[in-house]
């Protein structure tokens, strides 16, 4: 099998990410983006065998876009660092690029804690909002794979919390095909919270970001 680099973006996810690495399918290697951690998050990957980026301007789409540009593998994954989301599952993400253009996991939480009601609400409505403009998804994924000159020719622009809503719009005007897949959504590692849907703040900060896109 080939190679897959996993882009993992990464604020102060120190506790997460030793089991996060170890659960890496062989063949695939880990790009670990730091985006500002101040809790040795770069250091703790480095140990775990990742590969370490430093992108310092802040965002979630500036720490994707920077571990998309240190890729080199044909076939890239995205996946969160905070352990919600298991590695394990990125196979079959990617061999459903044998039949798709992108393959993006649809989250399934695993318990009540794992995907809170604002944070639920909120990807539930920018997904209406994406089937009313043809493509059929119901979850803004943080877990994807894609063929990396493909998103690279695909010119996704936002560098904040608005760029996985604009990798869907970009793709739907593409005409590419968009394949879900199920994939567990867990608690994060240690109890901590998420940047985005810890909070009600993080979740409108979020929103907000993506409606810029939708402009």
């Amino acid at each position: 099998m080939d190679p897959v680099d996993v882009v993992f973006p990464c604020l102060d996810e120190a506790a997460a990410l030793p089991g996060v690495l170890a659960a890496l399918p062989p063949g695939y290697r880990a790009i670990v983006v730091d985006n500002g951690s101040v809790d040795g998050s770069p250091e703790v990957a480095a140990r775990c065998g990742a590969t370490v980026v430093h992108e310092p301007r802040k965002g979630y789409g500036a720490a994707v876009h920077t571990g998309l540009e240190h890729a080199e593998t044909d076939v890239v994954c995205f996946l969160d660092a905070d352990g919600s989301l298991d590695p394990g599952e990125l196979p079959a993400l990617v061999a459903a690029l044998d039949r798709t253009r992108l393959a993006v996991g649809r989250r399934v939480p695993t318990g009540p804690g794992a995907w809170p009601w604002h944070a639920r609400a909120g990807n539930a409505v920018l997904a209406a909002l994406l089937r009313r403009r043809g493509l059929a998804v119901s979850d803004i994924a943080p877990a994807r794979a894609v063929r990396r000159t493909d998103l690279l020719e695909l010119g996704v622009r936002d560098r904040a919390f608005g760029y996985p809503l604009e990798l869907l719009l970009l793709a739907a005007r593409a005409n590419w095909t968009v394949t879900e897949l199920d994939v567990a959504y867990r608690p994060r590692t240690a109890g901590t919270k998420s940047k985005v849907s810890g909070s009600v703040r993080g979740t409108a900060r979020a929103i907000r970001d993506m409606a810029v896109v939708l402009r």
